[in-house]
């Protein structure tokens, strides 16, 4: 059958979970296995979403193709089970590099190239194109930003174009606060984004509520008489303890019929093996009897969490998976200053993962709270600039080699025990520079944490990073007890780092991208099964004291 779209908008604000309706909805369709892939759109002027920074924008995911895109690729990723490629990430930047790159050609001689009929013409051929390359029955539109923002303007003037010739589901997201004082849902809010929604030419077909409780029967009824929808239409998208459960919360609420219905599918039922696979993934119900393991991550984006969204599920996943309850307890690498501050805030700790990251902001915090972990044994999982940094510390406390740093942040260091990568040396543009992408490695060390947690010697991951591990000081850490267990496969840059007498590994790459609910990141797994250990050996020398 010929494509047909689902557009998703926004309304009043960000951050109300476009990402989570979206990924929702494709889980929800391919439960009817019907061919499905998203494309988000962000209005921002970036090629790309490479050169952003974490601290504002959420976290840089990269694609096995090595796309720098949005963090709702994440998102997708993870529900859907299935990787994706830079083709589904649209930007400003990309669609308007293109319009000027055809004038400068020729392409319109004799036209005044315009954002109508032009730029959106760009945009609409995109997404056909897309949707027949990839030989899919439904595409889901994501559109970045809130209606009635400048910069996504053209891109919402573009799907009413699209709508004129092709199949196309509307759905807005909207935000039902309620006011402390008064205790009641109140819908003005929605109104106004709803009828900047109409004054572009677009009434939605599926009004989707994000509120604290469940929507009530009369905010119901108003929502449905001010948007023209029917009741059925209005659905609620309450607080829920975990992300995966929205699917079923979508299915409760029979959105999955509302859309067959309106695209023109007939004779789907619904595949019960999905459904029953995903009803256990939503379950939060397992876990184990007694305390939960206590995981500190340490960064330097801490008050905004989605920069670490993929460590986050990442952790999650790995903890659902063994049965095991996980808190994790966010420290600001910034305020770790001296020994007595990171033992305030490591001590009890199960596990501690250093993130990635870039500047030299905190850098000497994660060297402080690696060095503590190390001395007491606690389980560590160093992730891209935490494994380059398990080596500065390493190199600094082991192999007493004073001021040992990584040029990244100290470019007149004595001892460069991290350095820029030789193939970036002659690089001057930053986006989409780096070693980006699946790459695969070599576990050199049978005996080992890398090779009990993959079981097997070729891997690969995903990687974003210019430094490495400078191969002048590589034999030095390895004598004075530092184990290299991976490498990449021509054994000339190292891919993975441990302890030799206590749990603690560090990879260059990114094993938090590919977990998924159903496939945990054997990394993260053995991580957290290792806490867990630690957690169960300090609970039985607890009894045998008392």
């Amino acid at each position: 059958m010929q494509a047909k779209f689902i557009v998703v908008t926004g309304s009043l604000m960000s951050g109300l979970g476009k990402g989570i309706l979206v990924s929702s909805i494709m889980k929800v369709l391919d439960m009817y296995d019907l061919k499905v892939l998203p494309i988000k759109f962000d209005g921002y002027l970036n090629f790309d979403c490479g050169t952003m920074n974490p601290y504002r924008h959420g976290e840089v995911f990269v694609l096995e193709d090595g796309g720098e895109v949005d963090m709702d690729f994440g998102t997708y990723e993870r529900f859907l089970d299935r990787d994706l490629d830079r083709d589904s990430s649209i930007t400003g930047g990309k669609i308007i590099s293109s319009i000027i790159e055809k004038e400068r050609r020729g392409d319109f001689l004799g036209e005044d190239v315009q954002v109508t009929p032009h730029l959106t013409g760009e945009v609409i051929k995109y997404i056909e194109d897309f949707a027949e390359k990839k030989k899919i029955d439904i595409v889901v539109i994501e559109v970045g930003g809130t209606v009635g923002d400048i910069e996504n303007g053209y891109f919402i003037e573009a799907m009413r174009q699209l709508s004129l010739k092709r199949k196309v589901e509307f759905i807005n997201l909207t935000y039902v606060p309620v006011i402390s004082s008064v205790g009641e849902q109140k819908t003005k809010p929605s109104q106004i984004g709803i009828r900047l929604l109409m004054q572009a030419g677009i009434k939605p077909d599926i009004l989707v509520s994000r509120t604290h409780e469940p929507l009530s029967e009369k905010t119901r009824e108003k929502l449905a008489f001010f948007s023209s929808l029917d009741k059925s239409r209005i659905i609620s998208d309450e607080d829920l303890n975990n992300i995966y459960r929205f699917p079923i919360n979508l299915l409760k609420q029979g959105v999955d019929r509302i859309l067959l219905d309106d695209l023109g599918i007939k004779g789907l039922k619904i595949n019960r093996d999905k459904l029953r696979s995903w009803e256990e993934i939503a379950d939060d119900t397992v876990g184990i009897e007694g305390e939960s393991i206590r995981i500190g991550i340490v960064g330097k984006y801490i008050d905004l969490k989605d920069s670490y969204v993929s460590v986050r599920e990442a952790v999650y996943h790995a903890s659902h998976a063994l049965g095991i309850n996980t808190d994790i307890k966010w420290i600001e690498a910034t305020n770790l200053r001296d020994e007595k501050q990171v033992s305030n805030e490591l001590a009890g700790l199960d596990g501690v993962i250093i993130p990635g990251g870039f500047g030299a902001r905190g850098i000497e915090g994660k060297i402080m709270a690696i060095k503590y972990a190390r001395e007491n044994k606690i389980p560590l999982l160093g992730l891209c600039l935490g494994m380059q940094l398990m080596a500065v510390e390493f190199a600094r406390n082991v192999c007493k080699l004073k001021g040992a740093n990584s040029t990244e942040f100290d470019p007149k260091t004595k001892y460069k025990i991290i350095d820029l990568m030789p193939a970036q040396v002659a690089v001057k543009n930053k986006g989409g520079t780096m070693r980006l992408g699946a790459w695969k490695a070599r576990i050199t060390v049978n005996d080992s944490i890398a090779y009990r947690a993959y079981k097997k010697k070729i891997i690969s991951e995903r990687h974003r990073h210019r430094y490495e591990l400078n191969n002048r000081y590589r034999h030095l850490l390895e004598k004075a007890g530092l184990i290299v267990s991976a490498t990449t496969l021509d054994g000339k840059l190292v891919e993975i780092m441990e302890w030799k007498n206590s749990y603690g590994i560090g990879t260059q790459a990114h094993p938090e991208l590919k977990s998924r609910p159903s496939r945990p990141s054997p990394l993260f797994l053995s991580f957290i099964n290792a806490a867990s250990e630690v957690k169960k050996q300090s609970l039985n020398t607890s009894t045998k004291s008392e």
